[in-house]
């Protein structure tokens, strides 16, 4: 034998097979929701001109509380993207791991031996659930994926397990 090439040696028990982080999608980027304000703030402006001119001033208060209600709405938007969802699969073990947008953690463990992927398909929508099922414990997870994410995600994780369960 060649002392330069090592054999293949058994697979690490404790390196992950599959690992995945799912956080919440945001269409509107930080950039994206600067000019949506601006353009709003502008357009409640330009409305709120003529009814000042005509003395009904107080029209010009509502349009900014719109504006006001609008922008807290988007930081509360903002604020609960910070969560996620992180999925580690290595042969011994199954972990899930939530974590709420106020850091509050969550995680749950798993025998992957004993731990099935369950789905719920719908004809015309696709993947609408996705729940981890072991020992009678049922745990929905992949929430904030749409149904082609979920799809994909389930695959991915369906061959993870089953790639598990036999042994590599």
């Amino acid at each position: 034998m060649d002392s330069g090439k090592l054999s293949p040696g058994p697979p690490d028990r404790e390196s992950p097979v599959f690992a995945a982080v799912i956080t919440p999608h945001r269409s509107l980027g930080r950039d994206g929701f600067r000019i949506l304000m601006v353009l709003c703030c502008i357009a409640a402006m330009a409305a709120s001109i003529p009814f000042i001119v005509l003395g009904f001033w107080p029209a010009g208060g509502f349009f900014g509380l719109d504006v006001l209600a609008l922008y807290a709405a988007f930081r509360i938007n903002y604020q609960r993207a910070r969560s996620f969802e992180e999925v580690v699969l290595t042969p011994i073990e199954l972990l899930f791991r939530r974590v709420t947008h106020r850091g509050e953690e969550r995680e749950w463990r798993f025998n992957p031996l004993w731990t099935r992927l369950d789905r719920e398909d719908d004809d015309d929508f696709g993947v609408q659930k996705l729940a981890l099922v072991s020992r009678g414990e049922r745990l929905v997870i992949a929430g904030d994926l749409s149904p082609p994410e979920r799809e994909s995600f389930a695959e991915a994780l369906g061959a993870a397990l089953a790639q598990v369960k036999r042994g590599f």
